[in-house]
């Protein structure tokens, strides 16, 4: 007896062709074969048409090739499955969603409808397939894993790579292709090691373009660049918008442009920058078109993207597999069982096969028909090509790991299995969860080198190269690799190896191009930033005085020098502060020892006149002994002021103040000696009786007392607080001034204002008699000199505590010189002109003549 059942199948299965192979174990498999759908007029009067897939992908149709070339290869190899024989359904998903779920649907097998409940289903109803592999896009996968998820089968996919995947709503899913939360960490790595602050992204309007470009995005923040400018590529066929993208990417100043699209949304950018001459631009590939050959081989892209540089997951050559893709013939005997083959051949050599073609609804009007003599191997193109195994060797590996987690099944001891009771699966009917958890703990080494396993969230090691789009002298495009990105470890540490001396950059170019929103700022200023500008955008500001930045570049604030040190004229180093004192090579120093020496000079030549002329009335009259230690006195005064001309020192110091203290008094004493007698003489009644008492050794005595006074106070000065040389250091100030500290300004004022005494003392007494009957009064003259010798040390007290620096020490040296002067002046200037001019009057009847007559 026959039972009678049949299969339900879904409504809408039946259009999907798949390219199937019987095995003991199924494997499923989703490759977007075709780029686009045609939708079809739904009226919903009539049964819809078949759906219609167009743009025929030869590089998708190269990795199908490989997923059934892995799987023959462990059908041949006894050593992994021994005794069982893998087979396979394959769908197109023509990279759209709702395509991929269709094919998922359909790998998850008919629903069984029988007479006879638990009867095994016919040859033409098969059961649930354990594991899939696919799909190639991230926005098919999302909705894939979605679904089967629900019935915790493994989904392995071989390209997608969007970080959303890796997320705990899709327990089920693994992936051989690195997550774009890698990817994305290797180009901001890339972007930060080439300086670029200033990058555009533009991003496909999908899963795998949104999910990355939003990463690294926000992790071009985090680093401290900026984005430019983020576009999106809309789905929909619109030039205007993409125009409107190509527009901004000129008008944004930005060099660097990262794209991360799939190669479809890529072409449409490249085919409008194309058209609008947009040239100059370094391209930043994501995964899905760093080495898209539907990019590389047009040579009109390639004035555009020569140049350009982006990751691509490592390549591997596999032995056998040009052999295999080569085969295929329409002619073969199992030709008639691959749906794909047919439309495969029309597009590679543009004819058709005529009926052949038809049944398959493909598009073959206008074709020539095929002569039979077509040969693949007669054919160069992306199909053929093996340099670039890439995403090809992902769908290798999804195979071999899935066959390794089988083995490891077969390789279950009974009564220590993973499962509930240590129980091991059954292989004559495996459980897709069973299966997933055995592939989740692959780990092996296959024969290329590499390291197969899945970590917690499904993906595996991240591992690309850095690949560079070169022209090669016969006009071709070929992929250089110039690095290579590892995230090697637990800890996620990240390494990125470039060999720069390898890089050919946008325009033929080996000079890294620069892209930035300000220029970078040179060493010797700093980054102001713009208000209401993103933080890339700045100023350069050079560093302030006595600030530098020595920062390669972009410094954001500058240093300070020490105090001992001021910046450079660039404004990059600290040098030491130039010591500034007044010293004898200064043009204003060496005036000041002119004038001192001069003034010496005249004040020794007017000691050898008086002493040459010192038996004459004039000389004796005015008291020759005192006149030589007047003199005498000032010569010291104006030799004085050169202990000011010095780099001070402690001894220095020391003596500036004291030989000027002590000289000036000395000097003044004379003059009050003087002063006193010329007073006593002309006023005293009895002046006779008077002079004895300010003879000679009186007038000594005096002068002596007055001195000793002046010394007792210095040498206080000198045990209390004594001057000391001190280092000025302005902080707005290029120099370092060196000074004499007073030590104490208590005794410095103590000194000035005895010697002030002293000369108001003088003075006053020269006042009272300057009008005595003399012909020659001298007091007349002391007057006059201490009314100049008290003006200029009234007004040296501000201009010293006002000047700056030096200019002090030049305002002590000018009163100095300056009072010895109008002293020398004053007093001995007449008495000179009598003796050496007006001998005549160097008489003593001339002299006693006015004070003879008032008498």
């Amino acid at each position: 007896t026959t039972t009678s059942h049949h299969c339900r199948v879904i409504p809408g299965s039946l259009s999907l062709p798949v390219l199937e192979k019987r095995g003991d174990i199924i494997l499923g498999g989703l490759f977007s074969l075709h780029d686009t759908v045609v939708e079809p007029n739904m009226t919903f009067t009539s049964t819809p048409a078949p759906t219609q897939c167009t743009r025929f992908s030869f590089r998708t149709f190269r990795w199908m090739q490989t997923m059934i070339f892995a799987v023959e290869e462990i059908n041949r190899n006894p050593e992994l499955l021994s005794n069982i024989t893998l087979g396979y359904k394959i769908y197109d998903s023509c990279s759209t969603p709702h395509q991929s779920l269709k094919a998922a649907i359909d790998l998850m097998g008919s629903e069984k409808d029988s007479q006879s409940e638990g009867e095994m289903q016919s040859e033409g109803c098969d059961g649930n397939v354990p594991a899939v592999i696919g799909d190639g896009g991230s926005t098919q996968s999302l909705v894939v894993a979605r679904f089967l998820g629900v019935f915790h089968v493994p989904q392995v996919s071989y390209f997608s790579s969007c970080a959303c995947l890796s997320d705990k709503k899709f327990p089920a899913f693994l992936r051989t292709m690195p997550s774009d939360l890698f990817q994305v960490g290797a180009l901001v790595q890339l972007v930060k090691h080439f300086g670029w602050t200033w990058v555009g992204v533009v991003a496909g309007d999908d899963a795998y373009g949104r999910g990355g470009a939003a990463i690294f995005a926000n992790e071009l923040q985090k680093l401290g660049a900026c984005v430019a400018f983020y576009e999106m590529i809309p789905k929909i066929q619109s030039q205007a918008a993409v125009s409107a993208i190509i527009s901004n990417i000129r008008s944004s100043g930005a060099r660097a442009v990262l794209v991360f699209a799939v190669e479809q949304d890529a072409a449409r950018l490249f085919e409008e920058a194309d058209r609008e001459g947009l040239t100059g631009i370094q391209w930043l590939a994501s995964e899905a078109w760093s080495t898209a050959a539907v990019l590389s081989t047009p040579k009109k892209y390639h004035h555009i993207l020569q140049g350009s540089m982006g990751f691509a997951i490592r390549r591997a050559h596999i032995p056998g597999l040009q052999d295999f893709l080569l085969r295929l013939h329409p002619s073969s005997p199992d030709a008639d069982e691959d749906p794909f083959l047919v439309p495969f051949w029309e597009e590679v050599f543009q004819c058709s096969l005529g009926t052949r073609s038809k049944d398959r609804h493909t598009r073959s009007e206008g074709k020539p028909p095929c002569s039979g003599t077509e040969n693949l191997q007669s054919v160069k193109n992306i199909y053929c090509d093996v340099s670039q195994l890439r995403i090809s060797y992902n769908v290798y590996k999804a195979v071999y790991a899935i066959a390794h987690a089988i083995k490891a099944m077969r390789s279950c001891v009974r009564g220590n299995g993973p499962f509930s009771q240590q129980a091991c699966p059954d292989l004559d009917n495996i459980q897709p969860w069973q299966l997933h958890h055995y592939i989740k703990q692959v780990n092996y080494i296959n024969r290329f080198g590499d390291e197969i396993k899945f970590d917690v969230n499904g993906d595996p090691a991240a591992m690309y190269d850095l690949v560079n789009w070169q022209l090669t002298p016969s006009g071709d495009m070929e992929f250089v690799t110039v690095g290579k990105f590892d995230k090697i470890g637990a800890d996620g540490r990240k390494n990125l190896h470039i060999e720069e001396e390898k890089i050919v950059w946008n325009g033929n170019k080996s000079q890294v191009p620069l892209s930035v929103c300000s220029s970078i700022c040179p060493p010797g200023s700093r980054k102001a930033i713009r208000p209401h500008f993103p933080i890339c955008c700045h100023d350069c500001v050079v560093c302030a005085a006595g600030e530098i930045s020595n920062q390669t570049a972009d410094a954001i604030e500058c240093v300070r020098c020490l105090p001992e040190f001021w910046s450079n004229a660039d404004r990059t180093a600290c040098i030491p502060k130039q010591v500034e004192f007044l010293s004898f090579s200064d043009i204003i120093g060496i005036v000041l020892l002119v004038i001192s020496l001069i003034g010496s000079f005249l004040t020794c030549t007017v000691a050898l006149v008086f002493f040459y002329h010192r038996t004459t009335p004039i000389v004796k009259a005015n008291n020759s002994d005192l006149s030589f230690l007047l003199l005498f006195s000032l010569t010291l005064c104006f030799l004085c002021s050169l202990t000011f001309i010095s780099q001070p020192s402690r001894w220095s110091c020391i003596l500036r103040h004291t030989a000027f203290g002590i000289t000036f008094v000395l000097c003044i004493s004379c003059i009050l000696g003087k002063t006193i007698v010329v007073l006593m003489a002309f006023r005293s009644t009895h002046s006779s009786k008077v002079l004895k008492w300010f003879g000679p050794v009186r007038q000594k005595a005096i002068i002596t007392f007055s001195t000793l006074v002046q010394v007792v106070i210095c040498t206080v000065w000198l045990v209390l607080a004594p001057p000391t040389p001190q280092r000025y250091m302005p902080r707005e100030g290029a120099i370092i001034i060196l000074l004499c500290d007073e030590g104490s300004t208590l005794a410095f004022s103590l000194v000035l204002g005895y010697i002030g005494l002293l000369a108001s003392l003088c003075f006053i007494l020269a006042f009272l008699a300057r009008k005595l009957p003399d012909n020659f009064n001298e007091a007349r003259l002391i007057a006059f000199s201490m009314l100049i010798f008290c003006a200029v040390w009234v007004a040296f007290v501000p201009a010293y505590i006002s000047s700056p620096g030096k200019y002090s020490t030049l305002t002590e040296i000018f009163a100095i010189l300056a009072s010895s002067y109008g002293l020398l002046g004053c007093i001995f200037a007449p008495k000179c002109y009598i003796i050496l001019i007006k001998s005549e009057k160097n008489t003593r009847k001339h002299l006693m003549s006015k004070s003879n007559l008032n008498r």
